[in-house]
């Protein structure tokens, strides 16, 4: 699982840092590249909710080895380095990724279900990883190796590596007599409120995610920084990610509920970007430092919801998909916003006021989801939500 996590990230990052050659050799508009940050993430949106059904068809554990599969191709197109073939083979990483990451939580409450908070904290560590090594060697291995399409099809062997190992290491899928009877569906899922409150903060904490994955060095670049200072800048602000990844899990588990842990994470992320942005430039190192605290410790939790907010591994499977699909395909907004805005010359003061606002919507809906209550069926099978004190 770790090893999956730590492929759910470079496929996103390591295309920022490279985004002013690739548009410089394929003659691609600031509109065209906002396009290609955005689809990802789009697909992250509309592909998640196909994990429960696949995984109810192939099981869990075929439908993630599919999922890295598709992961590794649509790798190896990018490296054809014309635009349908970059376009094509990132709309077949996004599909990967959202099937994978969609699957892990409900895998992590199946196996380890007394201790799913945690091991989500580790895999996302595992996640943020794999982030800070593609925005941080992107620059690096097209220098060395001759060009940009290397340092994005490079990844494709690790995609390779994490299926190898998970078809070796993985679960046995269980017989189709001995699963667990359905709990739910996703029609009565979607008139829980909980489950809307979950999705939505996923939704914008991810929406800032992926700006920062999508458009933090080119921001950067904006301000005067250069493209490699920039490419390292954005990844060791993801690298600072692995430690409140880690943590935050562990310190939610102190409190009554998730929200002092989650309004805390957010503030730092607003403060990051604006001292990025906008503040002074000897402070751009604290700014990296607590962008990278507060995105992988609110992430971490968002996951950590999922499991958290749910009964078994069944609902968490369709809290999942629910959660990521609906939740991606909002994020989807926040690359592609500020993609227009750099296309109108809007300036990074009028961008960072935005992504401000994003935080805001994430701090209403952390209050709501951050509580502690979860979602259950009773002995006839109706989904209902029970309040913890």
């Amino acid at each position: 699982m770790i090893l999956v996590g730590l492929n759910l990230r470079p496929a996103l990052s390591s295309l920022a840092p490279l985004l002013p050659r690739v548009e410089a050799q394929t003659d691609l508009t600031v509109a065209g590249i906002g396009a290609l940050t955005t689809l990802p993430v789009l697909c992250l949106g509309l592909f998640a909710p196909l994990a429960p059904w696949l995984s109810r068809r192939l099981g869990p554990e075929r439908t993630l080895s599919l999922a890295l599969l598709v992961l590794a191709l649509g790798l190896g197109l990018r490296g054809l380095a014309t635009p349908a073939w970059l376009f094509a083979g990132t709309l077949l990483v996004g599909a990967g990724i959202g099937v994978a990451g969609s699957l892990l939580p409900a895998l992590v409450k199946r196996e380890l279900p007394r201790g799913a908070d945690l091991m989500t904290g580790v895999y996302t560590m595992a996640l943020c990883l794999g982030g800070a090594l593609g925005a941080g060697l992107s620059i690096p291995m097209a220098d060395a190796f001759g060009g940009w399409p290397f340092a994005l099809v490079a990844w494709a062997g690790l995609a390779l590596a994490a299926l190898i190992a998970w078809l070796v290491l993985m679960p046995q899928p269980g017989s189709p007599a001995v699963r667990p009877a359905p709990t739910g569906n996703t029609r009565a899922l979607l008139r829980q409120p909980l489950a809307w409150q979950v999705m939505i903060l996923m939704g914008s904490q991810s929406s800032l995610a992926y700006i920062v994955f999508g458009w933090l060095p080119t921001l950067l670049i904006e301000r005067g920084y250069d493209d490699a200072e920039a490419g390292w800048m954005m990844a060791a602000s993801v690298m600072v990610q692995l430690i409140s990844a880690l943590v935050a899990p562990w310190l939610a588990r102190l409190g009554r509920d998730q929200r002092p842990a989650l309004l805390l994470l957010l503030l730092m992320v607003a403060s990051g970007l604006t001292l990025l942005l906008i503040g002074p430039e000897p402070w751009r190192w604290v700014g990296i430092a607590l962008l990278g605290l507060g995105q992988g410790g609110s992430f971490s939790l968002a996951l950590t919801l999922i499991v958290l907010r749910t009964a078994d591994s069944r609902l968490a499977g369709k809290l999942s998909g629910l959660a990521q699909g609906g939740g991606y395909t909002l994020a989807a907004l926040g690359p592609l916003a500020v993609g227009m805005m750099l296309e109108f010359d809007l300036g990074l003061l009028a961008i960072n006021l935005v992504l401000l606002s994003i935080v805001m919507v994430a701090v209403v809906f952390a209050l709501l989801a951050g509580r502690n209550r979860r979602l259950e069926t009773d002995d006839e099978g109706r989904l209902l939500i029970r309040d913890y004190r």
